[in-house]
């Protein structure tokens, strides 16, 4: 519960007991007033149930408000906390991830799955990958890997290449690309 939801319920349970003591006394007060009390008194005499009701509700409100910043203030403690994340390799078809406690078990299509998905996300994300290779870099080469390649509309040139990690990763080139490619691929 967030302290709004905290000072709602606080204010409907201070409303309830105002209502539950403010019924009984009303009941209790009499109808003509004692010769010698003046009704100053007769109204203070009735309402000193209620003010110690409202005195009592508001030391709970009090003490529910700093319990809610505590709670509050515990949980941005918490947040601040950036959680680990943990990767295991249990068997040869399984990968596990551990974030802030919470394990999760993937299967190789699941994995499939979260590479895609981080792949989208990340080409959107900057900085960008760096342009140059970086030392100590690790990776995996798919040797003879399965290509497509097709022709866009505006000359472009659109190849996927089927990476034994990464799955199916699709590269468009102009075609000045394709030239120095070709050039960088051929030469000796």
């Amino acid at each position: 519960m967030n302290l709004h939801e905290q000072l709602g319920a606080l204010e409907v349970g201070v409303d309830q007991l105002i209502q539950a003591v403010v019924a009984p006394q009303a009941q209790n007060i009499p109808e003509t007033l004692a010769a010698d009390a003046t009704p100053e008194a007769a109204v203070q005499a009735a309402s000193a149930p209620v003010t110690a009701a409202v005195e009592a509700s508001a030391d709970v409100a009090a003490r529910t408000v700093a319990e809610a910043e505590t709670e509050t203030e515990t949980s941005a403690a918490v947040a601040e906390e950036k959680p680990t994340l943990s990767i295991g390799r249990p068997a040869q078809n399984e990968i596990t991830m551990t974030i802030g406690g919470k394990t999760v078990s993937l299967h190789p299509e699941q994995v499939g799955q979260l590479i895609e998905e981080l792949s989208n996300a990340r080409a959107s994300m900057t900085p960008e990958p760096p342009m140059g290779v970086p030392p100590g870099w690790r990776f995996v080469s798919t040797r003879n890997p399965v290509m497509a390649a097709q022709k866009q509309s505006n000359g472009d040139r659109l190849l996927i290449v089927r990476h034994t990690g990464h799955g199916w990763v699709p590269f468009t080139f102009s075609p000045d690309n394709v030239i120095q490619m070709y050039a960088l691929l051929t030469q000796r």
